[in-house]
Parts: C-alpha cells; structure tokens; sequence
C-alpha cells in the first residue's frame, strides 16, 4: 500500500533540492545580511543535512540541564547591551541546545508591526517585519493570545531551507507587558519547551529593564516643559560635539538666549503665562535650528543652542531671524516676546568647555544692558567686546557669581588669572587695564566706591607738588590706582563687615598689600615696577606699620606718597561707623601722625594742596 504522506514528503524534498540549487532563498521575504561568523562553514550537504539531523535528540536527552544553566548565568551575566545579550543566548541555544536558528521579534506600537532578526546556527543573518493585520501568520497569533505555539516546520517564515524545522514561538511577557516573540526552530523543541520557556521569559525582563532603562535616561536629560534638552542633557551633547570639532577642527558656535522680563510676568501674570512663553520660544527655536543642531534649556529662562559647524557670523544669522520670528509672536497679555542674545564660537573666543559657555552668558548679559535699537534685541558675540569694558566686566561678574557653586571659580580669581595673562600692548591699553581692575576692586565694597581713583589722583597731585619726572609721576598715579589690588583676595565677610575687625580678622586684612604686589603684579611683566608701591604703602615711617616693619626712607618714596593720599581720603568719605571727616580736620590728622606714621615733608607738601584738591575731585 503505497504511503502518501511518505510520497508528498519526497516530492517537497525534490523541490526543496531544486530551489536550493538555484537560489537558496529565493521567495524570501526577509533581507539577507550576512554576517557568517569565523567558524569553518559546513559544506552544502552537511550545512542541509545537519539542519534535520535527528541525531540531536540523542544528544540533548542526556544533556545536563544544570551545565546549560551555569553556562547561561555565565555568559549572560554582565550584559547590558541588547544586541551583545541576544548573540549571546543564540550561541548558547544553537550551540549546546542543538537549535538551528533563532530569531526575536519585537513589538513597534508606531507602525504596529514585529520586527525580526533572525540568526541561523552558522551565523547568517535575517530581518523582516511582519505587520499585526496579518492576522493568519503564526507570529501575530503567538503575539496576540500570548500563547505559545508549536508550528511542524517554518513556511512562515519563507526560507526554503529552514522550512522542515519544528518551531516555538513564544512571546515575550514581562510582568504584564508583551514586548513581542522568541522564535526557535528545533526538531526537539517540545520536549524543552519549558526550558526554552525559562529562557525566553529571562530575555524578556532584560529587554523590559534596557526599556525602561532608556526612557529614564531620555527623561533625564529632557525638560519636561520644553521636551529640549535639559541643562545635563546639553552639557553632555556640548561635550561631544567640542571633541568632533577638535579631531576635524572645525567651528562650533553656542547661542545663547535669555527671555526678557520673565521673572515680572511670573510676578504680575502667574506662572502659568511664563510657561506658555518659555514654551512658545522653545517650539520656535525647534523649528528653525537645523537637524544637526541641539537647542537645551539652559537655566529657567534660557534657551541655549549648539551650532556644529558654523561660525560667529552664521550663528549671528540664525540668531537675527530667530529675534525677529519671536518679535513676531503677540502673546495676550504681554505682547511681542523679546530674548537677549550672546554668542561664543569655538575655538575663537574660547576653547574649554565652561569657558566658551561663560563667554556666551557674558554677551547675552551684555545684550541685555544693551537692550534693543529699532524693536530688534542687541544680538552679541563675545569676540565683539573689550573684555575689560565696564560693562562687560560687570557681566562677566554676573556670570561667575552665579555659576560659582558650579564651577568652583569667583569673579576675583578668574580677573585675577585674565589680569596676570593680558598681553599688554600699549600705555593706553595699561591705563585701560588698571582702571578696570580698580573700579572691580571697589566694588568690592560699597563704602570705599571711587576709592582707588581718588588715592591715584591725589597721589598724582602730590608727585607733581614735589616736582618728580613726568614719567615717574605717571607711574606713581597707575601704582595708586592699583594700592588695593590685593583685595581681591579678601573674603567678603572681612571688606564688608560694617563694625571694627577682630584681632583674627585684621591679620586677614593686612594680607592684602603682599597678594596684591606678589600674586598680581609680579605676574605681569609689565606692571612689576608697580609692586613696591601696592606692596608697602602700609609700612609707617616709625617702623609700625606692615606687613615688613620698613621705617624711614627704607619705604619707597612712592609708597610713602600712596600711603598719604590713602589715608587722607579715608578720612573724608564716609564708613558704616562714622561721617566723612572735613579737610581741615583729616589736616590735623595727618599732622599729629606726621614724621611717625608719615613722612613729615610729603604731610607739610600734602596740607598746602588739600584744600585745593577738595575743589577739584
């Protein structure tokens, strides 16, 4: 009696012989990749014959299942990389538990399709998708019912030579959740079927975990109000577009943006408002910046934007349309949106990280105090000012003093750091430099304001009264401006107490003229011969002063000049615990310490101008 089932079988293999002589895997739906691994690959006949190899079975019944466990713990034990966790468990499965191939299918919700990869036992691999509208396919059905299925060979999966394997497939579940299937093709499937099941439900919590892993790490560095980058999330990118710039140096602009008048809309209209402008700014900045550029919320209300590529005056471009794209936003209530702009390129104003963004806070402070011309915001660039600008140094102040729990640098030591590194190029440029450094110096403290500029122009005074050299007298009145340079390095708490120091704290204070000549002026060469005055214009004639105990003409004639215009305009200003003194009576001051705390003859020239001075300053 002849066997049908024995004779159909034939036939398929006779087909399945023809087809493979032609095109291995022609028909198929899925996209070959291959990625055949550095083992020797299997003749044909083998590769074929071994894909329906009973002998397996033989094999795995006397498979020590603890060996496969302690293999997998170990191999897998580690892996947080999806990719690296599957090639892991595929080697494990073909290669101890005998299975020709696996594949994964993971659920995408957007286009509700499984996507599959495929990796057969010699290391080939395959990709397809299989969309949940095609309801017949095993896979969708598996996926569906959250059952598992045992199929009698893979035709779905239309590789001609993989379509005589028995196949499991089995969803992936993680708590409640199917993230998709594990598909294995194994003539002895069923007798593993809850092994492969412990498997499989293994994978499936690493992959719910790297899930919910990536979305918190998306979160983390996402503005939830904005959906930019948060400030971590941009200081990150920032990182890494400034190494591809260095390795192909290359540009990189930083766009920085501050929403005028927050804080009062906050105020005066609610949070809510301010939400729905920071909000409005952040979609059009999405908008307009190019796919390549990153935008972060920087601060509550800054918006900053990373350039790739492109230099100051493209960024200043980009900058210009989005100024105007905003002044083209009426919100009710509060009417155009007006942003202050700064911008630092790399590596032209800086090449640090924290740098170029303090340079670009700076300029954005500057356009703020700029304000606007023709309804536009002042759009500046941090090449574009004098570093040593009132405005810009009251900028650069701004920006330290906010960002020093951040950075671990005041305002005082990076002045100090720019002031000790200028490159001075001229008189001018000197001048320039010293009255900067002395108008930062007294602003310091709100009671000596002008104080430096007051000493430098009576001790000018006084150098010309006794009929010095031009040039000395020039020295003379750029030393005084910078006698309190040293004060940088005081602690606040110390300038601005408003009663009497303690004995602690006056031992503080009388640092100051030592910092001053040895850790700035010595730095700069071209203001050393500026030091002896900073340094003892405190030392008394006597021998009583500090911080060297120098007595008579062991003071410098500078110094000693210094030291009386010093004192004379501490006298008449103002202090916390008394008045400002009249001329007449600061006089009789400096006369009774005349010839002890001063040089007698540099008191008696001081006395006869003092009150013409008093008219003139």
């Amino acid at each position: 009696m002849i066997n049908k089932e024995a004779l159909l079988k034939q036939e398929k293999e006779i087909l399945y012989n023809k087809s493979m002589a032609t095109n291995p895997i022609a028909g198929s739906g899925f996209t070959p990749r291959p990625q055949i691994s550095n083992t020797t690959r299997p003749t044909m006949n083998r590769l074929y014959c071994g894909y329906n190899n009973s002998d397996n079975s033989s094999m795995l019944r006397t498979m020590d299942y603890r060996e496969i466990i302690s293999e997998l713990n170990t191999s897998l034990k580690g892996k947080t990389n999806p990719t690296d966790f599957y090639s892991s468990l595929n080697a494990i499965l073909t290669r101890k538990l005998g299975a020709q191939f696996t594949a994964v299918g993971l659920y995408q919700e957007k286009s509700k399709c499984i996507n599959i990869k495929l990796i057969d036992k010699i290391g080939g691999t395959y990709s397809t998708r299989i969309f949940l509208s095609d309801e017949t396919n095993p896979i969708v059905e598996a996926f569906n019912k959250q059952e598992i299925l045992i199929k009698r060979d893979s035709d779905f999966l239309k590789l001609s030579y993989l379509q005589y394997s028995t196949v499991a497939i089995i969803p992936l579940i993680s708590v409640t959740n199917c993230l998709g299937v594990m598909i294995i093709g194994d003539n002895n499937v069923e007798e593993h079927t809850d092994l492969y099941s412990l498997i499989v439900n293994h994978y499936a919590l690493f992959m719910h975990n790297a899930n919910l892993i990536e979305q918190t790490n998306a979160h983390a560095n996402t503005d939830s109000l904005t959906s930019l980058s948060n400030h971590r999330g941009f200081q990150e990118i920032l990182s890494h577009e400034l190494e591809k710039a260095e390795k192909k140096s290359s540009t990189l602009s930083v766009v920085m943006m501050d929403i005028n008048n927050i804080s009062k809309i906050n105020r005066e209209l609610g949070h809510a408002k301010g939400d729905e402008i920071i909000k409005l700014v952040a979609e059009k900045v999405k908008q307009n910046i190019r796919s390549g550029d990153t935008a972060g919320r920087y601060g509550g209300d800054e918006i900053a934007i990373i350039l790739p590529n492109t230099d100051t005056n493209e960024a200043k471009y980009l900058a210009e349309y989005l100024t105007y794209s905003l002044s083209c936003c009426f919100v009710d209530d509060v009417g155009p949106i007006k942003v202050s702009v700064g911008i630092a390129n790399y590596p032209q104003c800086a090449k640090e990280q924290e740098k170029l963004l303090v340079s670009a806070e700076q300029a954005m402070y500057i356009s703020q105090s700029k304000g606007y011309k023709d309804g536009m915001s002042a759009i500046i660039s941090a090449s574009d000012f004098n570093f040593w600008d009132d405005l810009a140094l009251h900028s650069f102040a701004e920006v330290l003093t906010k960002r020093h729990s951040q950075l671990g640098v005041n305002f005082e030591e990076e002045l100090v750091s720019k002031f000790a590194n200028e490159d001075i190029s001229s008189q001018h440029h000197l001048e320039e430099l010293a009255s900067s450094l002395a108008s930062a110096i007294d602003a310091k403290d709100p009671y000596t304001k002008g104080h430096s500029t007051s000493v430098s122009k009576y001790s000018e005074a006084l150098a010309r009264a006794l009929n010095l050299p031009e040039h000395e007298v020039q020295r003379i009145r750029l030393g005084a401006l910078l006698h309190d340079v040293g004060k940088i390095g005081i602690p606040e708490s110390v300038l601005k107490k408003p009663t009497h120091l303690s004995d602690e704290e006056w031992e503080i204070m009388k640092q100051h003229p030592i910092i001053g000549a040895e850790k700035v002026l010595m730095k700069n060469e071209a203001l050393k011969d500026l030091a002896p005055m900073v340094k003892y214009h405190h030392e008394h004639y006597d021998g009583s002063g500090y911080p060297y105990k120098l007595k008579g003409e062991e003071i410098p004639l500078e110094a000693r000049i210094v030291a009386v215009a010093d004192t004379y305009h501490a006298l008449i200003s103002d202090r916390p615990y008394r008045k400002g003194l009249g001329v007449e009576k600061a006089c009789e001051i400096l006369q009774s310490g005349a010839g002890t705390q001063w040089d007698a003859e540099l008191i008696r020239m001081f006395i006869q101008i003092a009150p013409a001075l008093a008219t003139t300053i």
